[in-house]
């Protein structure tokens, strides 16, 4: 299947999860994601879920995270979309989060991150048994992985298609990926 194709699909079947069902999906994809080792994480990048999409709440995670790990700094991003880039910021919690045009929680004032980042948390619509993934598909994070070396790690709702069709070698493959049932390793 084609990208376009997929992501419309996608996006339908996850707007179609009554909030009891989604609730359980990231309740559990919460759980897969505890069993990572963050021995050697020492920043980690996450996004900050469209909830109104029924992205994965990476809120969870990030409480579960500031809980068990607090040594590791968490930075979120924030996008320019008239140069497609993003940049990293300090998470300052809920407070500092204001949603942008799109309706994306953006940090305010938390500092800018231009250091090392050692794991990077990807959003996606789809993933396949590559570990290619589609999102929304205006290359925000493929431009932001070129530059960096961290283990990238996909959040999913769903598990992995058989293949994306139209893969381009603009597309950056991930290294695991983080389902309800299980974390897959490409």
């Amino acid at each position: 299947m084609l990208k376009a194709e997929i992501r419309k699909q996608a996006l339908k079947e996850r707007l179609l999860l009554s909030d009891t069902a989604y609730e359980s999906l990231c309740e559990a994809l919460l759980n897969e994601f505890k069993s990572l080792d963050f021995s050697q994480i020492k920043t980690l990048h996450i996004f900050l879920p469209i909830t109104e999409k029924k992205e994965p709440n990476t809120f969870l995670l990030i409480e579960w995270l500031n809980k068990n790990h607090p040594q590791i700094k968490i930075i979120v991003p924030k996008a320019d979309f008239e140069t497609a880039l993003m940049t990293n910021h300090e998470y300052l919690g809920v407070g500092d989060l204001k949603k942008n045009l799109y309706n994306i929680l953006e940090p305010q004032k938390g500092n800018l991150h231009e250091g090392e980042v050692d794991l990077v948390l990807i959003p996606l619509l789809a993933f396949d048994k590559q570990g290619y993934r589609v999102g929304y598909g205006k290359g925000f994070y493929d431009r932001f992985l070129q530059d960096i070396n961290a283990q990238k790690i996909g959040l999913s709702l769903y598990p992995a298609i058989e293949k994306i069709d139209d893969v381009n070698e603009h597309d950056i493959r991930l290294d695991f990926c983080i389902t309800p049932t299980e974390i897959i390793k490409f």
